[in-house]
């Protein structure tokens, strides 16, 4: 699942000009230039049935978006919504964007963080 998630994105026009193919499940080195989204499974479940599992898993991904501004960390959570609401393909049979969220942060990198649950056929 998450490397269908990732190729998502990066087929996207509107976040590779933002983030380029600094997209990464888990990986956020303070080093690593902005914008850049660091991606986080925070569930997943296989489907049952009383015969067995189903072959779908149900999880959430949470999408950090981070930049040196404020805006700008908003321009890239905007594009990555536009790119993945109602995404299907690759394996998805659906993709939603289920919250947003502003940091509090005061200084560089900004992040706003996404929440999407995804149904995804292995």
């Amino acid at each position: 699942m998450e490397e269908s998630f990732r190729a998502a994105l990066l087929a996207s026009g509107a976040v590779t000009a933002l983030a380029g193919e600094r997209i990464d499940f888990g990986a956020n080195p303070q080093d690593t230039a902005c914008p850049r989204l660091v991606l986080w499974t925070i569930a997943e479940t296989g489907g049952l049935l009383l015969s067995g599992p189903d072959g779908v898993s149900r999880g959430r991904v949470q999408v950090d978006c981070y930049a040196e501004s404020y805006g700008a960390a908003k321009r890239l959570s905007r594009a990555v919504r536009a790119a993945l609401d109602g995404y299907s393909g690759g394996g998805f049979q659906g993709v939603f964007h289920a919250g947003t969220r502003d940091s509090n942060d005061s200084e560089a990198p900004f992040r706003v963080s996404l929440d999407f649950i995804t149904v995804f056929t292995s």
